[in-house]
């Protein structure tokens, strides 16, 4: 029987440790650290991309954090460092521990319960939780490969509703180019965050550049014929600028999804022929 987000549950049949986990996770989430924030990343992720291998073991818990693709940064984590995150996700009520599977313990999350959101919504979390911030057109193509978002406006809309649920904060003016990030980052690390973004997209204003810098950018970026002497074109030269590198980004974007999908299918089938193997006895 298929729970609220559509996916099956996982657990299949008592136990002691079962038993101990409780029913309903935590009421309301909580900041998480990086090493958590991967952990449960990767749980969402492979309950949807690889569904025959979840819930995960440690060990295959650990694999999908130190995963090369879909991952930023990318990370290596002993099994002791993703054990520790796990009982930390578990005493918040973000994860649980399911027995059932032989004498290796799995673990799954509790993600919609303890965000409270639909399976559309964890798909955007989980691309957060594992990339970090993103640009709307990067985030689509990303989260599309676990639910399907067919366009920016349908994004917009699951955006919308993870802002009014406090989830999800924007780090750059809505409009071209803009960032969003989780909400699930401590204060400090937030903050942080936050600052890098504001300065990164503040304007350069002409009077604040020294000769030696202005001669730098004009050799990079030169000013086009007509420009020159007319400071008030270059907000409207730095746009279309923006506007074509955000174009780049989307394009980059779409690539690396139908890479990454490859790689995630080839993935899967490996998974599914060791489980094969394992059972048949080769």
């Amino acid at each position: 029987m298929a729970n609220s987000s559509g996916e099956t549950p996982s657990c299949v049949g008592p136990s002691s440790e079962a038993a101990s986990e409780p029913s309903q996770p935590s009421a309301g989430w909580q900041p998480i650290g990086p090493v958590e924030r991967r952990v449960l990343g990767v749980l969402v992720e492979k309950a949807k991309t690889t569904p025959d291998v979840y819930p995960l073991s440690l060990n295959g818990v650990t694999t999908g954090a130190n995963q090369k693709n879909n991952r930023h940064p990318v990370m290596q984590l002993q099994p002791e460092d993703v054990e520790a995150a796990l009982d930390r996700l578990r005493a918040v009520g973000a994860v649980g521990l399911v027995e059932g599977y032989g004498r290796v313990p799995k673990y799954r999350h509790y993600l919609y319960e303890w965000l409270g959101v639909d399976k559309v919504e964890a798909a955007v979390m989980a691309e957060l939780l594992l990339r970090g911030p993103q640009t709307e057109g990067e985030l689509r193509a990303h989260a599309s490969r676990m639910e399907p978002l067919p366009d920016l406006a349908a994004l917009r809309q699951v955006l919308a509703s993870l802002k009014a649920k406090g989830l999800v904060v924007s780090l750059t003016p809505e409009g071209r180019g803009h960032v969003v990030a989780h909400a699930l980052y401590p204060p400090r690390e937030m903050e942080r965050l936050q600052a890098e973004y504001r300065q990164a997209t503040e304007p350069i204003r002409p009077d604040a550049l020294d000769s030696e810098d202005a001669r730098t950018i004009r050799s990079v970026h030169p000013i086009p014929s007509g420009v020159s002497g007319r400071p008030d074109l270059i907000p409207s030269l730095s746009a279309s600028l923006q506007a074509e590198l955000e174009e780049l980004r989307q394009q980059l974007a779409l690539l690396r999804q139908q890479v990454e999908s490859l790689a995630e299918q080839i993935q899967q089938h490996e998974q599914t022929l060791a489980w094969l193997r394992k059972e048949l006895g080769v």
